[in-house]
């Protein structure tokens, strides 16, 4: 269960909700077993009465009192079910919300390297499936675990007030034993099985996304029946793990409804001899075994949650795993840096792992205020250099320290979003007026000044309704947004024509007006106002 932990911490933080949508499914449970033991009352006493009076023995029935229960009885379990539904749904999402925000943020803690490690495949699998397995882990798993214990408390309460305390022993027993077959025997029998078959599922589907984007490399290579075959394969193993999963679960599912029948008998069989010592009625006598009877509509949900808890526990490994995989080292604070320094690096050395350094003894210090140019043909280390300074890529010695800092990657990196969502991830209490103001800036505001939806406009995946230089001065503008009193720009001006260029440059003075800059480009000539130049071709 270690794995679960963090994820575990992250949905009990929303505790009110969760006792609020348990408390609701409690009421659908308690709703239901009442209106099983008030009809099955009602109908044993009906019935006793009816014999009587066929008897010529005098016998009434009070009609109202358990019709008026059972109505109320069916339509509660109605109402709360429907309450239970709707709430519980929105909690969900609200925890997926949570997830996915945590899972973002522990990705963003990674180095470019630690999570270049994945292909793209895997990590939509990350994303989706992994996550839709942690993102139902309260409603599948922890509340009805909890609703079945506390269900079972109170039919047992009920037994001791209604049987006698020896009958509420012997249906302890064998309802501990129905629940145990339900949850830890489930998960004892398919724990193995459920994550290997969630590895084998995972690697099944980064094969298959990689057989797609593929495709023409493979029809090329003659290989692509060979590879679809081998995937059906691969399927067929899948699926029969899965069965094997199913089946184990189905087997455990029956051990359950079986002690839970046996318990029915057994209150039956106890209570004849109290309603024949005179102890208890007839229609108490019913009233207990079909209260028991619907407790298997609590037990039925347990055991595919706990046959699925073993991949689930492997999901949360996976993710684990790759957030902590090349966590970022932390940067030297603000106040490590000597007075009027916004970035101080020492001896460091900039590599990537497996590989030669790209930088060693590297030493580099700019004041705050200063304007550091940064130059270098293709090859030379300049991104690298960038991402090290950023804090993107580990350090393997030396050390940095810097104030904190905002940067535009050489990689123009834009969401499927509207132009304000994209441009507000720079600053995400900036105004409209703001927005536009940057927009016209990086002379932008009349493109979309014109769009139906203005700042809402949908600019497409990764930018594709922009072209190249919209999107990259787009990027540029979520940048300088930013209120970090560093600047990191690297290549800013690629795709933008000479004299868009050139204006664009001359803005950068006021917009960037008591703030550090360090821009990297391949010649003087595409940079824009600096106060010195570092050159890195030698």
């Amino acid at each position: 269960m270690r794995e679960l932990k963090p994820w575990l911490q992250l949905i009990f933080k929303r505790p009110v909700r969760l006792f609020a949508g348990g408390a609701l499914m409690f009421a659908t449970l308690l709703s239901g077993l009442s209106l099983l033991a008030a009809s099955g009352w009602f109908i044993t006493e009906t019935a006793i009465v009816g014999l009587l009076l066929a008897a010529g023995t005098a016998a009434t029935i009070n009609l109202y009192v358990p019709g008026g229960a059972i109505r109320f009885f069916a339509v509660s379990r109605t109402v709360f079910r429907y309450l239970e539904r709707v709430y519980n749904h929105d909690t969900v999402l609200r925890l997926l919300t949570d997830i996915r925000v945590a899972l973002f943020k522990g990705l963003a803690g990674t180095h470019g390297p630690g999570r270049s490690g994945l292909s793209g495949a895997q990590w939509l699998s990350r994303l989706t499936s992994d996550v839709d397995a942690l993102d139902t882990l309260y409603l599948r798993l922890i509340a009805p675990t909890a609703l079945a214990g506390l269900t079972t408390m109170l039919v047992l309460i009920l037994a001791t007030v209604l049987f006698d305390p020896n009958t509420a022993l012997w249906l302890t027993l064998v309802l501990l034993a129905a629940l145990l077959v339900a949850t830890a025997s489930v998960y004892l029998a398919t724990s193995d099985l459920a994550a290997r078959q969630s590895t084998r599922q995972d690697d099944l589907r980064t094969a298959v996304i990689e057989h797609i984007e593929g495709f023409p490399e493979l029809t090329a290579a003659g290989r692509t029946g060979k590879h679809a075959a081998w995937l059906m394969r691969q399927a067929h193993q899948a699926n029969a793990e899965q069965a094997r999963v199913d089946t184990r679960v189905g087997w455990h599912l029956a051990g359950s409804h079986l002690l839970i029948h046996l318990a029915a008998v057994l209150a039956l069989w106890l209570g004849l001899a109290l309603f024949q010592a005179g102890a208890i009625t007839g229609p108490v006598l019913v009233l207990l075994p079909i209260a028991l009877l619907g407790l298997a509509e609590v037990f039925a949900m347990l055991p595919d949650a706990f046959g699925k808890l073993g991949a689930t526990m492997a999901s949360a490994a996976r993710l684990n795993r790759d957030c902590r995989k090349g966590q970022r080292p932390q940067v030297g604070a603000v106040g490590e840096l000597n007075a009027g320094t916004a970035l101080q690096a020492d001896n460091i050395t900039v590599k990537y792992a497996g590989y030669a350094p790209l930088f060693s003894h590297f030493n580099l210090t700019v004041s705050s205020g200063e304007r550091l140019g940064v130059i270098g043909h293709s090859g030379s280390g300049k991104s690298s250099l960038a991402d090290a300074l950023a804090g993107l890529l580990p350090l393997p010695h030396g050390s940095l320290a810097r104030e904190a800092c905002a940067y535009l990657t050489q990689k123009t990196v834009l969401f499927d979003d509207t132009l304000r969502a994209n441009l507000l991830l720079g600053a995400p209490d900036a105004s409209d007026t703001e927005l536009w103001r940057i927009l016209e800036h990086m002379e932008l505001a009349d493109r979309f000044a014109t769009e139906p939806d203005r700042l809402d406009t949908w600019i497409g995946s990764s930018g594709s309704r922009l072209s190249g230089g919209e999107a990259r001065r787009l990027a540029l503008a979520r940048v300088l947004l930013s209120p970090a009193p560093l600047v990191i720009l690297d290549e800013p001006f690629t795709g933008l024509d000479v004299d868009t260029r050139a204006r664009i440059a001359k803005r950068l003075e006021t917009l960037l007006e008591g703030k550090t800059l360090i821009v990297l480009a391949h010649g003087p000539d595409a940079l824009p106002g600096t106060d010195r130049v570092l050159s890195l071709s030698g």
